[in-house]
């Protein structure tokens, strides 16, 4: 098993594949999922990039110090795993947190990147009250409280009913997340707030949106494309986790963006 340490001792985990060669791809997870949320994305990548993943600090195999986090703490981890492993510009793609942490990056660490791709994601997500409950309910009730709750905002009802073997393996993730780590990540997007430093971000990005998208709805996309010079704009017939529910537009779209 492959770690990392970031600059506060949290021990990030870590995969890479594809051609050693290759230009290197980051992807980075949503809130309650392990890089293994990427795998419906992994044969098509892997034949033209070499395929960085890890698990978001709390997440999968990666430590859970403490909470609460910060966006800023992630996307330093991000960077700290970069900096392990001698890479010195990669294309990134993130979902959901993952996709705030890349906000984060393109705006404070743009010369990192050649490439930046943002999905179902928000510069700015719900009223604090929101997350508040959510981390008290977590806090008292354990993650299989949320699980059906978070599912049906994830997935439409219509994939739910013809992909069931998918949409269960996304519920065992976040079933198996440690309260602790998902807490203190609900707290980092809980506070944050990047809407007014889009326009920082200078590398080639692409924004994709699931049209059903209850957790980061389309307009919060078009808000984002609309900030960041140059954007494109993609939105897919999915909602939150359109890299499983459209998998694969969402992963042409990813590899037309990445090859131009």
């Amino acid at each position: 098993m492959s770690y990392v340490q970031a600059g506060d001792g949290c021990r990030i985990f870590y995969q890479v594949e594809g051609p050693a060669t290759a230009p290197t791809v980051l992807l980075s997870n949503s809130l309650g999922t392990t890089l293994e949320m990427w795998q419906p994305q992994m044969a098509a990548l892997t034949r033209h990039y070499r395929v960085l993943r890890y698990d978001s600090r709390g997440h999968g195999r990666s430590d859970a110090p403490p909470g609460p986090y910060t966006i800023a703490r992630l996307g330093r981890d991000a960077l700290e795993l970069l900096d392990a492993l001698g890479l010195e510009r990669v294309a990134f793609c993130g979902l959901s947190m993952g996709g705030m942490v890349g906000q984060w990056l393109g705006i404070r660490a743009g010369g990192r990147l050649t490439r930046l791709v943002l999905a179902n994601t928000s510069a700015q997500i719900g009223a604090p009250e929101i997350w508040n409950q959510r981390i008290a309910t977590v806090e008292a009730q354990g993650m299989a409280a949320i699980v059906p709750g978070v599912i049906d905002r994830w997935f439409t009802k219509g994939f739910q009913e013809q992909a069931p073997e998918a949409v269960a393996r996304i519920a065992a993730m976040l079933r198996a997340a440690r309260p602790e780590g998902y807490t203190a990540c609900c707290a980092a997007v809980r506070d944050m707030d990047q809407r007014d430093e889009l326009q920082a971000i200078r590398m080639p990005t692409l924004v994709v949106a699931g049209r059903y998208d209850e957790a980061t709805p389309p307009e919060h996309a078009r808000l984002i494309a609309e900030r960041i010079p140059g954007a494109r704009l993609v939105e897919l017939e999915a909602a939150h986790l359109a890299n499983v529910e459209a998998a694969e537009a969402f992963t042409t779209a990813l590899l037309d963006f990445l090859g131009r």
